[in-house]
């Protein structure tokens, strides 16, 4: 059977969607959680708050404990860029010359689930707070590896012109996949500061919420869920029987890969688009790393807060990447990428004037809502701006990609994302450093997306091909 058919009660839409690409795109929705519980609304936040609990253990005043959780967590994400940076290139070149991609998406994802399930040993004494911050990062190098060369199959999926409808359900799926894996662990497992539920129930499994162990399942939860939807992927997705299979050799890999950059270098579309989202994505992760993060150090949200502003930022981002896939088949992926860009500047700037205390510097009564209410309207832009962003640029690079070389095309695509990963948290732990203030250390987000949006004003809409 070459599809699966789904039917859709709206009048008499059947959407019909072939195995491998519903394969392609559980792939999204296995690795989903990583990002959504790990990366922003569960773990993220509970490590700060550990970590600042352990800073001022050690004798930080308050302000200082804060800062330096933030400075801890932006470091180990610089330095995972970067180690994402300059092995996506060569990864993707050495499986387009391979001829798959398939095992090792499956090796990295293995790999990712391991380090996941290890998260559940960040006791709150911190006791393991180096551990587990190196396995966090470790597992999110894995697991993004296996993402880049999943891209790889994009282009085999449809024309230029539906890949941007494909790239944006694919998406949207994926992000629906963090909406329900957020609700599960928000009902039934993490914990406020009373020891209840967000529906006021202890935590599942006997769980001790003294010892804080229904937010710790976050770790082991994400590992589930990633083997469970994965299995899919296995079932359906097969690399393209009609490259060769071969064993290149390390210098004809890199041989290649140099190649290409060299003709990446001559083609003005091409370069200026990597360059372009090389800072817009650098910001838009700096955003999604630090969102939960800025909700407990400057709103002091506790962990249900933090995942119902979760849940209506994946939600968002369910519902726009849908819509922005539908914009990108009809006018491109170009108008869709500055779009959301403006919209992200406009969350940054908020960001930077907002505090509990005032909002671009107008004072606020003692325990006003107005900073909590912007910040969920700012959780819903994030993930709507954001999920499109990226699904906008997925099939933007696809317009940009060599036929005959996917992989390596999505591995120079994945460097672009990751080159300057040491950017956006350098400057802000610089900014945090300096200033002393968690708000202001995002100024460098503004600037990073005011200088993609600038550089992709000498991008082709419809590629290199057609430049």
């Amino acid at each position: 059977m070459d599809s699966l058919i789904v039917t859709i009660r709206i009048g008499r839409l059947i959407l019909t969607i072939p195995k491998r690409v519903l394969g392609w795109m559980f792939f999204d929705w296995a690795q989903q959680p990583y990002a959504t519980l790990g990366l922003t609304f569960i773990f993220a936040p509970y490590f700060a708050a550990v970590a600042t609990d352990y800073m001022l253990a050690q004798g930080s005043d308050l302000a200082s404990a804060k800062v330096e959780a933030q400075t801890l967590w932006s470091s180990a994400q610089t330095v995972a860029g970067l180690v994402i940076a300059f092995t996506a290139p060569f990864l993707g070149a050495w499986a387009d010359a391979a001829g798959r991609k398939r095992p090792w998406i499956l090796l990295f994802s293995v790999l990712a689930i391991l380090c996941a399930a290890l998260l559940w040993n960040l006791t709150p004494d911190g006791a393991s707070l180096m551990l587990m911050l190196a396995a966090f990062w470790t597992g999110f190098v894995f697991s993004e590896m296996a993402f880049n060369l999943n891209n790889g199959f994009l282009p085999d999926l449809g024309t230029d012109e539906e890949v941007g409808r494909i790239s944006g359900t694919a998406t949207a799926f994926g992000y629906w996949g963090g909406v329900i894996s957020l609700f599960l662990m928000l009902l039934f497992f993490a914990e406020n500061e009373t020891g209840k539920t967000l529906i006021g129930l202890a935590p599942a499994l006997g769980l001790d919420p003294e010892t804080r162990e229904g937010t710790r399942f976050v770790g082991p939860f994400i590992a589930l869920w990633f083997a469970v939807f994965l299995i899919p992927f296995v079932l359906w997705s097969r690399d393209n029987p009609s490259v060769k299979r071969t064993r290149p050799g390390f210098r004809e890999v890199l041989h290649e890969l140099w190649t290409t950059i060299r003709r990446v270098g001559k083609q003005p579309s091409t370069r200026s688009f990597l360059l372009s989202s090389l800072f817009y994505r650098d910001a838009l992760t700096a955003l999604y790393a630090y969102g939960g993060i800025y909700a407990r150090q400057v709103l002091d949200w506790e962990t249900i807060q933090i995942g119902v502003f979760g849940i209506i930022a994946a939600i968002a981002a369910a519902v726009i990447s849908w819509i922005g896939g539908i914009a990108d088949q009809k006018f491109g992926p170009k108008p869709v990428i500055a779009v959301c860009i403006w919209v992200l500047i406009a969350v940054g700037s908020i960001i930077v004037g907002m505090s509990r205390e005032h909002v671009f510097g107008i004072p606020l009564a003692e325990g006003s809502l107005v900073p909590d209410i912007l910040f969920y309207i700012c959780g819903a832009a994030i993930g709507g701006a954001g999920g499109a962003l990226y699904s906008a640029s997925r099939s933007m690079m696809v317009r940009h990609a060599d036929p005959d070389h996917p992989a390596e095309a999505f591995g120079l695509f994945a460097f672009a994302g990751k080159a300057t990963a040491f950017l956006a948290p350098a400057l802000i732990t610089l900014f945090g450093v300096l200033t002393n203030s968690n708000q202001l250390a995002f100024v460098p987000v503004i600037i990073l997306f005011l200088i993609g949006l600038f550089l992709l004003r000498w991008v082709h809409p419809d590629g290199e091909r057609s430049a």
